[in-house]
């Protein structure tokens, strides 16, 4: 059994694959380690090649999955997938100083830390040419983290890690698995004080590709934020989905109005018109941001769209009713308005999550216990896998 398990997801990365595992080779002469390549289908054939090194590469697994997205959802499965104790996450981009991991295990092993984190802020840390934009946006994402994590981190958002896998497993039915900045999703879910570690590297300038920072990777961040927040009370996605429905509600008042004055039709026509083109918008905004993971794409495109009218039809007929019943009763307009919208509003987003998007949020009592593995737990645990 490898002693230590190196996750690796990877999307269209295919040119890197090669002198990634020949730097590994290199760096880790004295470790008996495997590399776990977590690929999410990409294009350029990234899973196949992957595949054919494995062949010849005994050190080498391949996870490809299919019609699902994310780098910490790939991340957590690579992790669960490996029984290797000691479990290191990095990019495939290079980027990544791999000649410090053994560094960073020794520091693990001696210090008999949970993470040990590769910082590029610490002593002998260097972001390198890390462009300003981003250095401006990690300065943002760090000060941000502050309001969920516990600890103090020199670098919270860095992509490269070690774990062990007891913390692991101790923290992994509480982990959100949104975004990209898995590590601060690690430390946030644990309900005891980490025991953190770093060792300084030198951010390394990308050999090939493209950065996959923008504004929808922005918008994961702020949603695993939130969901630390507040997401054991409110799903994150329905807050997203909500946001959305705001933005249409009001381009639809917009929209009416300039029906209104440019054609010569009734309220009645500007309003179906309007409602009609808004649910199509609110459609594919939530099938860009709010179910990102889960898209549709191609042809599934259209029955989603489809059965997302259905069902909004539904809620708009519970919301008109619920308005009607409590305005009947003399409640005031306002909020009879406001609780007919707010029951319509949690319809449409149950039943087309379950319905269009087929996701589903398991946080059940059981998973929750994940956050009461006590010290005589963990020594328990310790003398199983020992034994």
């Amino acid at each position: 059994m490898p002693e230590l398990s190196i996750i690796v997801p990877t999307y269209n990365e295919h040119a890197n694959l090669i002198p990634l595992i020949a730097s590994f080779e290199v760096a880790f002469k004295e470790l008996e380690y495997e590399v776990v390549f977590v690929d999410d289908d990409s294009p350029d054939g990234t899973a196949a090649l992957a595949r054919s090194l494995a062949q010849h590469n005994p050190k080498v697994r391949v996870i490809q999955r299919i019609g699902r997205r994310g780098l910490a959802s790939a991340t957590v499965e690579g992790m669960l997938s490996s029984s290797a104790p000691y479990l290191a996450v990095m990019d495939a981009d290079m980027q990544h100083d791999e000649a410090i991991l053994p560094l960073m295990l020794d520091k693990m092993k001696q210090e008999g830390l949970d993470i040990v984190i590769g910082s590029r802020y610490v002593e002998g840390g260097n972001v390198g040419d890390f462009a300003k934009h981003r250095r401006t946006i990690s300065d943002l994402g760090q000060r941000l983290s502050k309001v969920i994590c516990r600890a103090h981190v020199s670098d919270p958002m860095s992509g490269y890690f070690l774990v062990t896998r007891e913390y692991f497993h101790e923290v992994a039915h509480s982990l959100s698995s949104i975004g990209f900045k898995i590590l601060l999703d690690l430390i946030a879910s644990s309900c005891r004080p980490v025991k953190l570690g770093e060792v300084g590297y030198t951010f390394r300038s990308r050999m090939h590709g493209s950065s996959k920072l923008d504004i929808l990777v922005g918008l994961e961040y702020f949603q695993l934020l939130l969901d630390k927040l507040v997401g054991n009370w409110i799903p994150v996605s329905y807050i997203t989905f909500s946001t959305v429905g705001v933005i249409g509600l009001l381009l639809n008042i917009l929209l009416v109005f300039f029906v209104l004055q440019l054609s010569p039709v009734s309220f009645t026509m500007a309003q179906a018109t309007g409602s009609l083109v808004i649910i199509a918008l609110n459609f594919f905004l939530n099938n860009t941001l709010t179910f990102r993971a889960a898209r549709l794409r191609g042809r599934r495109i259209f029955l989603g769209l489809f059965l997302f009218y259905v069902a909004c039809s539904v809620g708009l007929v519970f919301n008109l009713a619920a308005a009607k019943g409590l305005r009947d009763y003399g409640v005031p307009w306002y909020w009879a308005s406001t609780i007919g919208i707010a029951i319509g509003s949690v319809w449409n987003y149950w039943v087309t999550s379950l319905l269009v998007w087929k996701t589903v949020r398991h946080r059940t009592a059981k998973m929750r216990q994940a956050c009461d593995f006590t010290p005589l737990r963990a020594a328990a645990y310790r003398r199983s896998t020992s034994a």
